[in-house]
């Protein structure tokens, strides 16, 4: 395939390039580098006036495709999207507040919602004003999202939902006005059938509680969200048909967001490589090799997440993505702390209880302990095989 960019794609890059950096200044400047996995409790406030920022440029929402037309976005071709995509990352532009909204729920709203839904929620998303949550995973139903027990009934006074139960590991819920949530609104109804997907408000006090999860990198990316009855506003889809709209959202995940990813990659690997460098263990030739192994796989990953954007993605694409970049980084972790060899043990600062997040660790610490997660949550590499077995391979599925 032919992966170079267009001369119309150039114009793009270099207006892109101009524009953030003209915008990223003053509290924005601050932000820069930082909203990553492990850092996504920094400069949260600035971030979420960048999130305004990019809305009033029309950088929001570039490859979705409503039937309502524009909600204020500039649109953009796919390769339009990546060229985008990568400015973005090489200035180190902050980290999204608003990604799970503007890369799930809104094509999801498009593929599956009505033009009622579409026209109240998106433009808010396209004007990073509404930022939005997953709720997905519970206690006991992780990977395996058809065991939910997280219940919805509908209030006959109003005839709303109300939903009740329990979602863990929700990346953004402490600073998300709605969520998505996949909830049980058939009684009785077991694995896959029975299930709605919901739109629930989370400022609703007393029937929505969000409980920080503080990890062993010290930081607290993910939350504990309970639900007390809480009101969903409407349903994406028919009622008790949540599971495909579901399932459509997660083939949504990987896309364009997995080049920009691949960019963060591959800076934390030049790190790497320069502390190799300049460290006792550069002669070693094993080390020596493995990382070059590394450097290999992130350019196959970036052709093969090319070549996925278009029509040879296939069903099982976005699993494939997943286990290749999920085992990629939690190797590159790894690397990060043995080629600094004991060095790596000591922190860069001793803990003080009193902060609510650092441990004193640096750079290369928090990504070894935060890549330790990254072949289970977004749907562990056991669950990734499965999906590539069953659903692509035709293999006989797992006995349960």
């Amino acid at each position: 395939m032919d992966f170079s960019f267009g001369a119309e794609d150039e114009e793009l890059r270099g207006r892109a390039r101009t524009w953030l950096t003209e915008h990223l200044v003053g509290p924005y400047a601050q932000a820069v580098g930082v909203g990553g996995p492990g850092s996504e409790h920094q400069e949260v406030a600035a971030r979420r006036a960048w999130e305004r920022e990019l809305g009033r440029g029309g950088w929001i929402g570039q490859g979705w495709e409503a039937p309502g037309g524009a909600y204020g976005q500039q649109r953009l071709s796919l390769t339009g999207q990546v060229v985008w995509a990568e400015e973005y990352a090489a200035l180190r532009a902050p980290g999204r507040v608003g990604h799970i909204g503007e890369n799930l729920l809104a094509p999801t709203l498009i593929a599956y919602g009505s033009r009622e839904q579409q026209d109240r929620f998106l433009p808010g998303i396209a004007r990073g004003e509404e930022l939005w949550c997953q709720g997905y995973s519970e206690p006991g139903a992780g990977s395996d999202l058809a065991g939910i027990r997280t219940a919805a009934v509908r209030d006959p006074a109003d005839g709303l939902f109300r939903v009740t139960g329990q979602k863990i590991w929700t990346s953004l819920a402490q600073d998300a006005d709605w969520c998505f949530v996949l909830a049980r609104t058939a009684p009785g109804s077991r694995r896959h059938r029975g299930l709605s997907f919901l739109l629930v408000r989370m400022d609703q006090p007393g029937r929505v509680e969000v409980r920080p999860i503080r990890q062993m990198s010290g930081t607290s990316e993910f939350n504990e969200v309970f639900f007390d009855g809480a009101v969903a506003a409407e349903a994406v889809g028919a009622e008790g048909e949540g599971w495909t709209v579901a399932m459509g959202l997660l083939a949504l995940e990987r896309g364009v967001s997995t080049l920009v990813q691949q960019i963060g990659f591959a800076a934390e690997l030049d790190r790497v490589l320069a502390a190799f460098a300049g460290s006792a263990r550069a002669a070693d030739p094993v080390l020596r090799a493995r990382l070059v192994g590394q450097w290999a796989e992130l350019r196959t990953m970036r052709w093969n997440a090319l070549r996925t954007l278009g029509a040879e993605g296939g069903p099982g694409a976005p699993s494939v993505a997943k286990l290749l970049w999920g085992g990629w980084h939690r190797r590159l972790g790894e690397l990060a702390v043995e080629v600094r060899g004991a060095a790596a043990t000591a922190g860069a600062a001793d803990w003080a209880p009193e902060l609510p997040y650092e441990l004193g660790l640096d750079e290369e610490q928090r990504l070894f302990l935060f890549t330790r997660a990254d072949t289970i949550y977004g749907g562990s590499d056991e669950i990734q095989r499965n999906i590539i077995a069953e659903r692509v391979l035709g293999l006989p599925k797992e006995s349960r």
